[in-house]
């Protein structure tokens, strides 16, 4: 029975990798599920055992893509003992993660666009999201910034990224892009940080 599971698993993920493949190089409207078919040397209804539908297989994909960029995000952050340093590099990782070439098609254009904005946002909202929110958490418990409704406050940042890595996306002909959007990311960390009276006691968030 476990290496009936284990071997299931494996051909869901060789399914996922080779998908994943196909969708970043010809976005989900050119991708033949037949195509993934071949390639995964499987029959078409040994895939639909697992997915029932292109969409369904591309949704596992986003998830998987999602993961990536969660995990990059966890651990980066973990690099510095500094909370505020530790915000930095996790909103950084994200942006980084998403524009890469094989995950910034299916995590910002085709995924909103073939899912829905509901389901991309739930995704989104299980993986990096969640880590923001722990972090930002973290941080008013520690009294970094004062009663902040961190639901607010979460989705704000949040949107802030997933709208700046779009733009990113499609400025990839600009080398100096993504040093500017670094550039930005510390510069709005570094004026959230400040308070009244507390300017001049610390330093911002470096790369």
């Amino acid at each position: 029975m476990r290496r009936n599971k284990a071997e299931t698993d494996e051909t869901i993920r060789r399914l996922i990798r080779i998908a994943r493949e196909h969708f970043t190089e010809h976005g989900y409207t050119n991708t033949a599920l037949e195509s993934v078919v071949q390639e995964a040397n499987m029959t078409r209804g040994a895939v639909y055992h697992h997915f029932r539908s292109k969409k369904e297989l591309f949704r596992a994909v986003l998830e998987a893509v999602q993961q990536e960029a969660a995990e990059r995000v966890e651990r980066d952050a973990s690099r510095s003992e500094d909370v505020w340093q530790q915000l930095y590099l996790g909103c950084r990782a994200f942006v980084l993660a998403a524009v890469e070439p094989r995950s910034k098609r299916i995590m910002l254009i085709d995924g909103p666009a073939v899912l829905g904005w509901d389901v991309w946002r739930a995704i989104d909202a299980n993986h990096s999201m969640r880590l923001l929110r722990g972090q930002l958490e973290t941080m008013r418990e520690q009294g970094c910034f004062g009663d902040v409704p961190i639901d607010a406050l979460t989705h704000f940042i949040s949107g802030a990224l997933n709208e700046t890595s779009l733009w990113l996306a499609h400025e990839s002909v600009r080398p100096e892009a993504l040093e500017d959007t670094m550039k930005v990311i510390a510069l709005f960390l570094e004026g959230f940080r400040r308070r009244p009276g507390q300017a001049s006691e610390r330093n911002g968030p470096s790369d």
